[in-house]
């Protein structure tokens, strides 16, 4: 099936290219962006005045000045008005609960003012121009808020939103139709023992399944009106192929490829109406049998199939997953998981397409995902390891029929499909603060030496820890309440059978908390200089550094560059790595002895995502010599410029780390 083409790339053909300038001009325009409302929270992903991202300017934001764009990453399309039915919504002409039956009336009549989008040369269909936080109230009461405030003066926050991975192969098999007997079957299982908050929970449930339905026919519906204006051959056929797909998913479960794509994308779409953080699984083996139903009977070719796929991609770079094992180890490369690289070789630009390499993989797909990665510049495929991916969920406790089925779904992290909500990339632990406290008791207790000065600073992680565990266990109490995620539900393992949400604390199967930390290496880089020039050399001592951060270095530009010069990570330089390794490792050992209320550990992330860009300010001049105007360390990058010999030292002190922890 390996094409010849696919050595030299793939051109897009008229009707292609046309969706691709209009994506080009979406984000040229601005209409693609996302914004959050202040740097806190891109630092600690909590503000006590919102809480969470706001993908236009919803009533939750600070001061426009203050609101922070961080590019295209959304699917919204922005049209330059806020919501227009806003004070029509049920929670604000009526009464405001915080259940998730109130939830589901905002988002039915929210659905249902939303309009339904087809635009010409498309066969893919869908887009939205608001989420449900613009228009419903988003915040939690003021415990929760209260103990967040806790946590950020300690050096930690977070949220809990949208960061799972729903298995689309439910709803594939079963269609909106077959999800609303599955919730109709539930609620009268729970009539009939009296469970009175799963039913109002379902009967939720059933309110949003039938929205969505009206939401997909109304794009039948808008076909047909555009068909009717127009004379042009090509165009009267894409618009009853919509009119006839659109059609049948309001009704029924895809039965061909075309509609399984489409099926995909609408979920996507109703879903990310009420978040923007989720990944969609493992698309070569989601569609794999329609493909191979429809291509053995003659109704679709490879490139349609590679163009359908395409259109998905620039509708917006779906956070999606290529490769892996299958459940029996082999290798789970297949004909769709070409094709879904080919199709983002034939449109390009910002996706989150990522393969998941392994050392059995098919060998030309994966050299074909390099070329890709390097002709197109962009940094897609994000190249993963999935066995790595596999063995960190099975230390975590996962088992192994569960973990075989995880997937790379966002930013840096991977999720059990359906089984596990991840609350995950939207907490942060900001190593500089407990490593600043420890300074100023090693000061004030007249710590004499390193080991001393490192159980300080041990001892302070572990109190940023648990005031984030306190917080998020409020958060988690709330969750289900505030902001449940009942779109997501419908694709999760034993939701709808339980009644529950996803978001509740008894829902899903596997709820652990992922904590990105933010300032590794420069932490590791801080600690390793005052072991050297404090400790080890005495050149300095703890009060003279504390005096000389306190001022950012004002007029010790001498002690500066001492502490600049010490070995730093990155280099490939054992001692400092071993640093950067011990720094690693006692987080994840203070993480993983904590417990969340719903029963499952914390987990590090060596990440943040873009807090280490507005970080320096907050947190102030750093023992490794940094200045407070500059930013962190991204992730565990090296802190720039800082690694001087060469990328392979820098991969030798990365892959020191064991990343199966």
């Amino acid at each position: 099936m390996k094409e010849k083409e696919v050595l030299k790339g793939f051109i897009p053909n008229d009707r292609m290219q046309a969706l691709i300038d209009r994506r080009l001009q979406l984000v040229i325009d601005k209409k693609r962006d996302i914004y959050c409302d202040n740097a806190e929270f891109l630092v600690y992903h909590w503000s006590g005045e919102a809480a969470t991202f706001s993908p236009a300017t919803g009533e939750h934001a600070c001061e426009v000045n203050q609101r922070i764009e961080i590019g295209d990453h959304n699917a919204r399309v922005d049209i330059g008005i806020p919501f227009p039915k806003t004070n029509e919504m049920p929670s604000r002409s009526g009464k405001f609960e915080y259940t998730p039956f109130n939830w589901a009336k905002d988002y039915e009549f929210f659905i249902d003012h939303s309009p339904a989008e087809v635009y010409e040369h498309e066969l893919i269909v869908g887009e939205f121009h608001w989420q449900l936080d613009e228009a419903r109230f988003f915040q939690y009461p003021d415990e929760q808020r209260n103990a967040g405030f806790e946590a950020r003066e300690l050096g930690a926050g977070g949220i809990s939103f949208t960061h799972t991975c729903p298995d689309l192969s439910i709803g594939l098999k079963l269609g909106w139709n077959g999800l609303l007997e599955k919730v109709r079957n539930s609620i009268a299982k729970f009539e009939k023992e009296g469970k009175k908050e799963q039913v109002r929970y379902l009967k939720g449930s059933e309110i949003i399944a039938q929205s969505i339905q009206r939401f997909i026919k109304r794009h039948a519906d808008k076909a047909r009106v555009l068909l009717a204006k127009t004379n042009d051959s090509d165009q009267i056929n894409n618009y009853l192929t919509i009119a006839e797909v659109c059609d049948n998913l309001s009704e029924r479960a895809p039965q061909t490829f075309h509609e399984a794509v489409q099926w995909i994308w609408f979920f996507q779409v109703v879903e990310r109406m009420h978040g923007h953080g989720n990944g969609y699984g493992r698309t070569d083996q989601l569609l794999q049998s329609f493909y191979e139903r429809d291509f053995s009977e003659g109704r679709i070719t490879r490139r349609q199939a590679r163009e359908l796929i395409g259109e998905m991609y620039i509708k917006y770079g779906s956070y999606t997953a290529l490769g892996g094992r299958l459940k029996d180890s082999s290798d789970a490369t297949n004909d769709m998981s070409w094709i879904c690289l080919e199709a983002y070789d034939l449109v390009g630009g910002i996706n989150h397409v990522g393969v998941m390499w392994h050392e059995d993989m098919d060998k030309e797909f994966f050299q074909y995902a390099c070329d890709v990665l390097t002709r197109h510049g962009c940094g897609v495929p994000i190249l993963v390891n999935y066995d790595i991916l596999k063995a960190s969920e099975v230390r975590s406790g996962y088992a192994e029929e569960d973990a075989w089925n995880v997937a790379y779904s966002g930013c840096q992290w991977y999720c059990g499909i359906g089984t596990e909500y991840n609350d995950q990339d939207v907490n942060s632990l900001v190593l500089v603060k407990p490593m600043q406290r420890a300074i100023k008791e090693a000061i004030n207790n007249n710590i004499r030496t390193f080991d001393e000065f490192w159980n300080l600073y041990c001892h302070e992680v572990d109190r940023t820890a648990d005031a984030l565990v306190k917080f998020k266990d409020i958060t988690y109490d709330w969750q289900p309440r505030v902001w449940p995620e009942m779109v997501t539900a419908f694709c999760m393992y034993d939701c709808i059978e339980k009644g529950k949400d996803c978001t509740d604390k008894e829902a899903v199967r596997y709820n652990y908390t992922s904590v990105n930390v933010l300032g590794v290496p420069n932490v590791a880089d801080s600690i390793y200089a005052i072991k050297d020039l404090v400790y080890d050399n005495h050149q300095y001592s703890l009060a003279e550094l504390q005096e000389a951060l306190q001022d950012n270095w004002k007029d010790k530009e001498i002690m500066r560059q001492h502490f600049l010069n010490v070995p730093k990570f990155g280099n490939n330089i054992d001692s400092v790595d071993e640093m950067a390794i011990k720094v690693s490792e006692q987080v994840r050992e203070v993480l993983e002895s904590k417990v969340n209320n719903k029963g499952f550990c914390y987990r590090p992330s060596l990440f943040q995502y873009m807090g280490h860009t507005y970080a320096g300010p907050m947190t102030g001049a750093t023992p490794d010599g940094r200045l407070s105007k500059e930013p962190l360390a991204h992730g565990m990058n090296p802190m720039h410029g800082r690694n001087k010999n060469g990328i392979l030292a820098t991969v030798n002190s990365f892959t020191k780390l064991d990343f199966e922890r």
